[in-house]
């Protein structure tokens, strides 16, 4: 080639020369700017070692088993970030927060559905009265009906009690014996039927309460007087 074939040549592959050279400076940059050399497989992975000291590598280096580290592209930028694994007792407290998060849940559901329920049952506070009342007088009713059926009782048990008196120093028969210990017995039968009943009294007061207090609340949650 003739000496100005050459100096040509030469000029002419300059400028592509200049454009690699600015282009390997630029990844270069980049890759410092992440503080990790640039690699050809196209992406690497770095960590902060146990010393505090960034390591690097287009594996994850065992420096980093363990750790929480970073995956970087060609051009340097992170592309994902994977936490260190969880300790035992991060993965105990993750699982019973997980758990209160699903038992909150299911309480909110249930919720929801009793309140839908109780809209669905009322609509207005007569209603809930009304009701109120009729369970209220059902279990008048059950009572008055005890307290009658422990009269009918102590009308059969007073004659074998004046039967008993006959036998006051003698054996008594075994009819009497057994009249006088059914009639008690039914007798006790009647009143414990009362004493829950009135107890049933103050569950249905509570109730009907309750569901008169979230009635209104939801009603004035929805703008409704």
């Amino acid at each position: 080639m003739k000496p100005r074939s050459r100096v040509i040549a030469r000029t002419m592959a300059w400028p592509r020369v200049v454009r690699c050279l600015c282009l390997c400076a630029a990844v270069a940059l980049a890759t410092a700017a992440q503080g990790a050399p640039a690699t050809g497989s196209g992406k690497f992975f770095c960590c902060t070692d146990a010393s505090g000291k960034q390591v690097c590598g287009d594996t994850l280096p065992r420096e980093c088993y363990g750790r929480a580290y970073r995956e970087l592209g060609q051009s340097g930028q992170t592309v994902r970030e994977v936490d260190a694994p969880l300790t035992a007792e991060q993965r105990a407290q993750r699982v019973a927060e997980e758990e209160q998060r699903k038992e909150e849940e299911a309480r909110q559901k249930e919720q929801q559905r009793q309140d839908q329920a109780l809209l669905n049952t009322y609509a207005n506070v007569g209603d809930i009265e009304a009701m109120r009342k009729r369970a209220l007088d059902d279990v008048d009713k059950s009572i008055k009906a005890a307290e009658a059926r422990i009269a009918e009782i102590r009308v059969q048990r007073k004659k074998f009690e004046n039967e008993a008196e006959f036998y006051r120093k003698k054996t008594l028969p075994p009819e009497v014996k057994k009249g006088l210990l059914d009639t008690e017995y039914a007798i006790r039968a009647q009143q414990s039927i009362i004493e829950a009943k009135r107890k049933e009294i103050g569950a249905i007061q509570a109730k009907y309460d309750e569901d008169r207090a979230r009635f209104l609340d939801l009603q004035r949650r929805r703008g409704v007087r």
